[in-house]
C-alpha cells in the first residue's frame, strides 16, 4: 500500500488526484489489475467524474450544499456534521482498473478527492485490489 499526501486550500473543493494515483500505480509496479484508492478521513470523500469542464465540479458542490447545508440544526458537537454527511454520500473509496501500467479511466474521467471540511492536510492510501479467485 502506498500513502500519498495532499493539501486542500478551501472549505469545500474537489481536488484532482488522478496524477497521485497514477504515480502510486508506478510505485506499486502494477501492470495489469486494479487499484483501490481509499480515503481515511470522515469529512472527505472520493468520486470519479468528469474532469474536462470545471463547471461539473462547481455544480456537484452546489448540489451537495443544497442537499446538506452547513447549518441545519445538527446535533454533532464539532460543528461539521454536514461534512460527515457529504463524505458518506460520496463514499470513501474508488476502484480503478489498470492495464499496461496505466489507469483505465474514461475519456473525461478524473479521480476527485472531495474536501468538505478544509483546508486541511489529507492522505490517500492506494493499494493493489485483490483479484485472486475465491477472495
Amino acid at each position: 500500500m502506498i500513502e500519498k499526501a495532499l493539501s486542500t486550500r478551501e472549505h469545500a473543493q474537489f481536488v484532482d488526484v488522478t496524477p497521485l494515483v497514477a504515480e502510486a500505480v508506478g510505485e506499486l509496479a502494477l501492470v495489469d489489475g486494479a487499484v483501490l484508492v481509499f480515503n481515511p478521513h470522515t469529512t472527505a470523500g472520493l468520486t470519479i467524474n468528469e474532469g474536462a469542464d470545471p463547471d461539473v465540479v462547481h455544480d456537484m458542490l452546489a448540489v451537495l450544499d443544497g442537499l446538506v447545508p452547513w447549518r441545519a440544526g445538527y446535533r454533532h458537537a464539532e460543528g461539521n456534521a454536514a461534512a460527515h454527511v457529504k463524505a458518506s454520500l460520496m463514499g470513501s473509496s474508488v476502484m480503478v482498473p489498470v492495464k499496461g501500467g496505466r489507469l483505465q479511466l474514461g475519456t473525461w474521467q478524473k479521480i476527485w478527492f472531495c474536501e468538505f471540511d478544509g483546508p486541511r492536510r489529507r492522505r490517500l492510501w492506494v493499494g493493489v485490489a485483490d483479484q485472486s479467485p475465491g477472495s
